[in-house]
């Protein structure tokens, strides 16, 4: 492969059509999660450029969490299966400091055609069909975290509650090695709320407490929306944490 071929615009730097490049192929799954990609040697060979525009590149990359570097190892593609990964969305702490363990407890899971919020968060067309997941999430015995969750349904085609149960680690992880989907990137809208009824019930709580309520669209390559998550967390204990940069 080399520049002359590739559809990119004239005024992009080198490095960042290399790194649309290498993003192609993480698309298009030539290197899954956990592979590792050819050497910094190998891509300017590819590319036909210098192996420090390819590493500029490539720092871009491992910046935004898309690849991990290792030291005499290789670049690998991040995958969510790593225990440093698995939680990089995950912003709630305890306010101890110590590290929070998760137990998942889901609800529900059916098929139903999507309303027009969601499709068009998700860009589908209302009706579409979507999977609608219902979780709790304790720790340490006391749930914390009541979700729903929204999935495309031509995605994850026969994902049922029994799979859902089955998995021990986090969604992400579950996503990625079972419908090759991997999550990247996501924006979240957080306000304070108070527990109805349901939620109260939920997370055995008082109707009427305070909760934070936290609503994410999570994308993978190429800008998708896959995910809406609508999280609602008892934070008694537990903290969001978000670290701006």
């Amino acid at each position: 492969m080399s520049l002359i071929s590739e559809p990119i615009a004239s005024f992009s730097p080198l490095y960042e059509q290399i790194k649309a490049m290498i993003l192609a192929s993480l698309q298009a799954s030539e290197w899954l999660p956990g592979d590792a990609i050819p050497s910094e040697m190998e891509l300017a060979a590819r590319y036909a450029v210098s192996q420090g525009t390819v590493r500029k590149a490539i720092d871009e990359l491992a910046a935004q969490n898309l690849l991990i570097r290792r030291q005499g190892k290789g670049t690998f593609v991040a995958t969510h299966q790593e225990e440093d990964f698995q939680y990089r969305f995950l912003r709630l702490e305890p306010d101890s400091g110590e590290k929070l363990h998760l137990k998942n407890q889901f609800l529900a899971c059916e098929n139903i055609p999507s309303d027009p919020y969601i499709a068009r968060l998700l860009k589908l067309k209302p009706g579409d069909a979507i999977i609608r997941i219902d979780r709790i999430q304790s720790s340490a015995g006391r749930p914390i975290a009541f979700e729903e969750i929204w999935l495309p349904e031509a995605r994850f085609k026969g994902l049922n509650l029994e799979m859902l149960n089955a998995w021990p680690g986090p969604m992400y992880a579950f996503y990625e090695s079972e419908y090759a989907t991997h999550m990247v990137r996501a924006e979240e809208k957080i306000k304070a709320v108070l527990a109805g009824s349901d939620l109260a019930k939920y997370l055995q709580i008082s109707e009427g407490a305070a909760l934070l309520s936290v609503e994410r669209v999570a994308f993978t390559y190429g800008n998708k929306p896959v995910e809406i998550r609508h999280a609602r967390y008892d934070t008694n204990g537990q903290h969001y944490d978000n670290k701006l940069n």
